[in-house]
């Protein structure tokens, strides 16, 4: 489990991360979305073991990480901007990583290289940006580590290869048990392969939760009365958002979906539609609950 108490950094007088504090278990994929400068990058550096937090505290499976070179053999990370050696071939790039991490799993690196067509000879100064960002991410998982982690995970990435590069990912959490932390400024390219999603903002996590348990327990009704009503009318119901137009309203509200629509069809209403909302949705109104603008974190 990765678990940050109060973890604070800066650099010179500026503080990119103030009193962070979460828990990441393990065997999971975890989704850190927000604005460019948000504190993403740093958050990977601390818990990868390069950056020594200012304040607080990182700790993977309840040991410190950074100078600690046992542990650092469980933990890969794959930068944003990552280097590749002028002239390196792709046979050279693997051997680069075997030589940090010895259980580099060749068999699994040529499969994978050959399922999504990237070719397994040749430069890979001639590969272009999206073929060069599969071929780090294929070494990573090839490294066979417990943690995994990736920062702006499928920038670059086509839509058929970023669901390739998905399924491989999951497989590997799926049949291996590896804990994968990833981050995004979009929170759609996240959705469909994380089980938790938190929302890094002003050096802090903002919000987070469980992507099933958000997506069961928030939920849009629409609702109409043969007489004029107001919020009064729901009192017990968790409202997270209300807008009326004449005799119908749209709610937003939190909850297991059976109970709350209970309580509602004892009010006898004329209509009473539920209806889903996107994630992007649920994460706006949570965003509204919390007081901030959800466009503002420019996610």
């Amino acid at each position: 489990m990765v678990k940050a108490e109060a973890l604070t950094k800066c650099f010179g007088k500026t503080e990119i991360l103030k009193n962070l504090s979460c828990e990441i278990r393990d065997g999971s994929i975890y989704g850190l979305i927000g604005a460019n400068g948000a504190g993403k990058s740093t958050l990977l550096r601390l818990i990868a073991g390069i950056y020594y937090p200012d304040d607080g505290s990182l700790k993977v499976d309840d040991e410190e990480i950074f100078d600690n070179l046992k542990k650092k053999k469980d933990i890969v990370f794959v930068a944003d901007e990552f280097y590749i050696p002028a002239g390196c071939t792709v046979e050279q790039y693997a051997a680069m990583y075997s030589v940090f991490y010895e259980n580099f799993d060749y068999s699994f690196f040529w499969k994978h290289l050959e399922m999504v067509g990237l070719p397994l000879k040749g430069k890979i100064m001639n590969f272009s940006k999206g073929m060069k960002r599969q071929l780090v991410m294929l070494c990573a998982l090839a490294c066979r580590c417990k943690l995994v982690l990736f920062d702006e995970t499928f920038d670059g990435l086509d839509p058929v290869v970023r669901n390739l590069m998905k399924n491989i990912i999951y497989n590997e959490v799926a049949e291996r048990g590896v804990t994968v932390i990833m981050t995004s400024h979009n929170l759609r390219e996240l959705e469909d392969i994380c089980d938790c999603l938190g929302v890094l903002y002003q050096g802090g996590i903002l919000f987070e939760g469980d992507i099933a348990n958000i997506k069961s327990n928030v939920f849009k009704v629409q609702i109409a009365f043969k007489e004029d009503f107001s919020e009064k009318n729901f009192i017990g119901i968790d409202i997270m958002n209300v807008k009326k137009h004449g005799s119908v309203a749209t709610l937003i509200i939190r909850g297991d979906r059976d109970t709350e629509k209970a309580k509602l069809e004892a009010l006898n209403p004329l209509i009473l539609d539920i209806l889903p909302l996107t994630l992007e949705e649920i994460f706006i109104y949570e965003m509204e609950v919390l007081g901030y603008a959800y466009e503002n974190l420019s996610i």
